[in-house]
């Protein structure tokens, strides 16, 4: 009995260590991850807000120190300091902001794909400054190179595509390509601007002089180097979502002050230095509609 007793004992005992059985993922989605902004990112878009109401007062003091003949830089760049702050008011206040709603797809090996509902913040203001304000950022490069009509308009038109398909491509949806479908067509019309720029509007500055030309270089170059950015910021926060909303509103805050009020103060400063960049605008620009006319009746008349 004693031997029997040891030998049952034995037998019931493990003779491996057992293997952990890990839990099985749950097909139902879980709860929605939100993604929204933070008193951080908050506290930047008001910041951001300010700095574009005294970029918009610098440049307008500026204005009054010559006449309203030459004064079309500083009201092109004015409006694009005051569109922004416009925009981040809307954007501070809590306003100019939808949420945008996507289902992230997991896929398993041995068991079903599982699915994460995420709500992220699109500020969609951004999108109504950028078509606003880039247009005529675009307008004074164009100006300064001195650019012909129809390259202007197709540059300008090839913004407005980038900025509206970005905007498309942001509310996009990820169960089907349209989304990145989009942001193709965005990055195509970025390089029709690039051409324009780069190749035309670098031939006609250096028709105008080597200091044109120089200065053309160094701030649309700046300016192409600024504006790359803002898609490789797009890719990982709304396209990818791998960077938080405040993450997002500082990435843009810096761009758009480097893009707007620095590129605003050097073109202006600059500017005022070299007299070939002048455009003297009489007419109507300078006197009005009846000043205008009662000028041509009087050359008529002689």
């Amino acid at each position: 009995m004693d031997v029997l007793k040891k030998t049952s004992t034995a037998a019931l005992l493990p003779t491996a260590t057992p293997t952990p059985i890990l839990p099985v993922p749950s097909v139902l989605p879980d709860g929605p991850e939100k993604q929204f902004v933070t008193d951080d990112g908050t506290k930047t878009l008001w910041v951001v807000f300010v700095v574009m109401v005294i970029a918009s007062a610098v440049f307008s003091a500026l204005s009054w120190r010559v006449p309203v003949q030459r004064r079309l830089y500083h009201v092109i760049t004015t409006l694009i300091t005051i569109t922004a702050a416009i925009s981040y008011f809307a954007m501070a206040t809590g306003h100019g902001v939808s949420v945008h709603t996507v289902k992230v797809r997991h896929q398993n090996d041995h068991v079903p794909d599982t699915f994460t509902e995420v709500h992220r913040q699109v500020f969609w203001a951004r999108y109504v400054d950028w078509s606003l304000t880039t247009p005529l950022l675009l307008l004074d490069l164009s100006l300064l190179a001195g650019l012909n009509g129809a390259h202007i308009l197709i540059a300008i038109v090839a913004d407005i595509i980038m900025i509206l398909t970005g905007l498309f491509a942001a509310f996009g949806s990820e169960s089907t390509p349209q989304k990145w479908g989009w942001y193709a067509i965005a990055c195509i019309a970025y390089l029709v601007v690039i051409w324009h720029l780069a190749v035309n509007g670098r031939a006609q500055a250096q028709a105008k002089s080597q200091k044109v030309s120089s200065f053309f270089v160094a701030i649309a170059g700046f300016t192409l180097v600024v504006w790359t950015a803002y898609p490789i910021v797009w890719g990982i926060a709304d396209g990818s979502r791998k960077l938080s909303v405040d993450g997002e509103i500082i990435a843009y805050a810096v761009l758009d002050i480097l893009a707007k009020p620095i590129f605003g103060i050097w073109l202006l400063l600059t500017h005022a230095r070299i007299p070939e960049t002048n455009i003297d605008l009489g007419g109507f620009w300078s006197y009005g509609l009846g000043g205008e006319g009662s000028v041509r009746l009087g050359d008529d008349d002689a």
